[in-house]
């Protein structure tokens, strides 16, 4: 059976659309977490409403030593159980040795191909007994998230809910979120990155660029997602 869509007010705030949303779903919910700003302000909006959300992560095995380091203290502070969800070893394996480390770099189908391998697959596995799933994405940081609702079916991994708390909020309202509340914080957005990936693929970039101009920087705005928010 199709799980109904609840209707979101626009001025619905964050805590009100993981309710609904979870409500909706009626099963286990999970937050797709890469410890952005975004994901841990979630996590604090969810701890501090009772919420009954869950937590998985990607280790894509090229992410920042800085990244962990907000895992950790998220572990501490929140008592968390992150679940931990990896690549196919024999897949990266074989990828490395026939393309070599960087090949993500030479072509677009190549750095599909990687972000399949190391973030796709893996969140298949993650999704696979959840009925819904919570991302951190916001309709301010990119041309390819403008037209995100507060939930969504995704259609991409078998109908369940996908849940969007902070779709309406913009990056000042984020970072003053985490100001006041002292949220544990990723070193590299004192160095200049305002969106955190994998090592490779992301750097600083300046306060007047878009959000996500440091990921994959090499390509056009259009195509700056990983597969995992398939629209």
């Amino acid at each position: 059976m199709p799980i109904s869509i609840p209707e979101i007010s626009p001025d619905a705030s964050p805590t009100e659309i993981l309710q609904a949303g979870i409500a909706a779903a009626n099963g286990p919910v999970s937050l797709a977490c890469s410890f952005s700003l975004e994901d841990v302000a979630i996590i604090d909006i969810a701890t501090k409403n009772g919420l009954n959300l869950g937590v998985f992560a990607l280790d894509t095995g090229r992410l920042n030593e800085e990244t962990y380091e907000v895992a950790d203290a998220l572990t501490e502070r929140y008592r968390l159980k992150i679940d931990w969800y990896f690549p196919r070893h024999e897949e990266v394996e074989q990828l490395e040795r026939e393309k070599g480390l960087f090949s993500f770099r030479e072509s677009l189908e190549n750095r599909h191909e990687c972000c399949h391998i190391r973030k796709v697959e893996p969140l298949s596995r993650a999704l696979k007994e959840l009925k819904g799933w919570v991302t951190g994405m916001r309709r301010e940081q990119s041309v390819t998230r403008a037209d995100l609702k507060a939930v969504e079916p995704d259609s991409a991994n078998g109908g369940i809910l996908k849940i969007n708390p902070l779709i309406s909020w913009t990056e000042r309202q984020v970072m003053e979120y985490a100001k006041e509340n002292n949220l544990p914080t990723n070193r590299l957005y004192q160095q200049g990155y305002r969106s955190i990936g994998c090592a490779p693929c992301t750097r600083a970039i300046g306060p007047w660029d878009q959000v996500r101009e440091g990921r994959w920087w090499w390509e056009n705005p259009e195509h700056k997602e990983c597969g995992l928010h398939r629209r």
